[in-house]
């Protein structure tokens, strides 16, 4: 998929153009939910044309992670047999959860533009509230379980990582 909706090309960094694509991911994630899936839609764009788009696929995958925005992000890197994104922008329907948010800095993303915010995502039922208070607290107090267990041979991965001459560094 290529060039933005209704147009062959665009700039990607106009108030037009963000404009243009929000409506985009929009519609995504209305159809989406008018196929069975969440309410979140996503694209990532480069010089002005589609790399990928996601929606929301977790119910219909059995997959936590399957967000509209990391659905997005993993189809544009392996439509330009890239693990960097730099230079692209992510547009989405709504703004990322910490895991999202997340994806979209490991990819190296320019820019994250979104339309509805976090508490619009709360008034629809999707509070990640409850994810930015938790990683704001010890761990201690999570309802998640989270132990480091020192073992001899915990750095030997890291250790074969940096002898590795040919690693691709990320």
């Amino acid at each position: 998929m290529s060039g933005e909706p209704g147009t062959s090309q665009s700039q990607d960094t106009t108030p037009d153009s963000d404009d243009r694509w929000l409506q985009h991911v929009i519609t995504l994630a209305r159809d989406n939910v008018g196929a069975g899936g969440g309410p979140f839609g996503a694209v990532v764009v480069a010089g002005g044309k589609v790399l990928a788009e996601g929606v929301n696929r977790v119910t219909r995958d059995l997959d936590p992670t399957a967000h509209a925005e990391v659905v997005a992000i993993r189809a544009a890197a392996q439509a330009i047999g890239d693990f960097s994104l730099k230079g692209a922008v992510l547009y989405t329907s709504c703004e990322p959860c910490p895991l999202c948010m997340s994806a979209a800095l490991w990819a190296r993303l320019d820019r994250v533009v979104y339309a509805a915010d976090r508490d619009d995502a709360a008034r629809g039922g999707f509070d990640d509230r409850a994810f930015y208070d938790l990683f704001a607290t010890e761990r201690s107090q999570w309802p998640t379980s989270v132990a480091h267990v020192t073992v001899p041979a915990a750095f030997a991965p890291f250790e074969r990582w940096l002898d590795k001459g040919d690693r691709v560094t990320y």
